[in-house]
């Protein structure tokens, strides 16, 4: 990442000509003046020297007496992995230079993380939805999904597999800042139901519905057997009298 650094020192001394800044007559180029305040004695930063201790009586127009100027330059900036979003990294005296020769500052880097086509993340961990067939779902089989650095994996899909069923891989997720420790990957895999069937294709699934049974469907079975049997007692309380 690459990220620009404003104000560097561009003058030696901020006075025109070059010449030497004078001491302040307020703090007498101590930087701080005292106020009596009751048994207390309190020090404050200068406000004529602004704590330098110096005074620049003839300014130098280019740098108007702050001994710096204004440049702009790149540097690098590592990133650590596992950083999330809104991760703050300091980069020390990188920040605007001192007036009159004082010690730079630091420079902040908030990170944005942006988003990612195919995996949602939640802190270390990964998230991906995955479409499989209906025959994949039924006889089971493998699907390949793709992981975060780039390579593939492949996940087994067991024979009967439902709709919506996650399965976990350890250690494919995001890596754990300053840790060497790996997030979880979460794949769910999502049935997807033929579309613009053939007439063969139509023909083949009505011949399989037919074969059908309760083994092959016992949740349907299951959930036909449970809407009877709340019409029966319905009908029974119904048909009763008082």
């Amino acid at each position: 990442m690459r990220r620009a650094s404003a104000m560097s020192i561009g003058v030696s001394s901020g006075s025109a000509h070059g010449r030497a800044a004078s001491t302040c007559q307020q703090c007498g180029g101590r930087g701080q003046v005292r106020f009596q305040q009751g048994f207390f004695s309190i020090a404050r930063t200068c406000p004529v020297c602004s704590g330098t201790g110096q005074v620049v009586t003839e300014p130098c127009p280019t740098c108007r007496g702050e001994a710096r100027l204004e440049r702009e330059h790149t540097i690098q900036v590592k990133i650590p992995a596992g950083v999330e979003d809104g991760t703050r990294i300091r980069l020390a005296g990188e920040g605007e230079a001192g007036v009159r020769g004082g010690p730079p500052g630091d420079l902040y880097i908030f990170l944005s993380i942006g988003s990612h086509p195919f995996f949602q993340r939640e802190g270390a961990d990964l998230h991906c939805r995955v479409p499989v067939s209906m025959v994949t779902a039924a006889m089971g089989g493998e699907v390949e999904v793709p992981t975060i650095d780039g390579g593939k994996t492949r996940v087994k899909v067991p024979e009967g597999t439902h709709s919506g069923r996650r399965f976990r891989l350890q250690a494919k997720g995001m890596p754990v800042l300053r840790s060497r420790q790996n997030g979880d990957m979460y794949v769910q895999v999502v049935v997807e139901t033929p579309q613009k069937l053939t007439k063969k294709q139509r023909e083949l699934l009505a011949e399989f519905d037919r074969l059908s049974s309760v083994e092959t469907h016992p949740e349907s079975a299951g959930f036909l057997g449970k809407i009877k049997e709340l019409l029966d007692g319905l009908g029974g309380r119904v048909g009763s009298g008082p």
